[in-house]
């Protein structure tokens, strides 16, 4: 997992609306909002986080869910999927779909117990 530099900085710059932060994780990056990942980041491919909300829209584009193989040698899938290459070179569609991720980590972190949740306020910022 990795990724490079210049797709990392074009990525924030698109997503500057959002107040993303980029942080390094496992090789790669996860975004994150208010303390909220709703991104990552590998192998220069882009994965927002996904719910029954917004999933439509990956499975309608035909970009799949984020999958890795775990250290016991089996496949393990996660709540984000593959953000369209249009997607990608738009930089306002590249926040529509941002924020609807974001809404996606939001209910996924509402769904929580108060005390296991990461944004601690449960509001959304904007």
């Amino acid at each position: 997992m990795a990724y490079s530099a210049e797709f990392r900085d074009h990525l924030l710059d698109f997503l500057a609306p959002l107040d993303a932060v980029a942080r390094g994780m496992f090789g790669g990056l996860g975004l994150f909002r208010d303390g909220l990942m709703f991104g990552l980041v590998t192998d220069d491919r882009l994965y927002f986080r996904t719910d029954d909300e917004n999933r439509p829209d990956y499975d309608a584009a035909g970009f799949g869910p984020f999958v890795f193989t775990a250290r016991s040698g089996r496949s393990a899938t996660m709540p984000y999927h593959e953000v369209p290459d249009d997607v990608l070179e738009d930089a306002e569609d590249l926040v529509e779909w941002g924020r609807r991720a974001w809404d996606a980590a939001l209910r996924a972190d509402r769904a929580k117990p108060p005390s296991a949740r990461k944004s601690g306020r449960g509001k959304k910022k904007r």
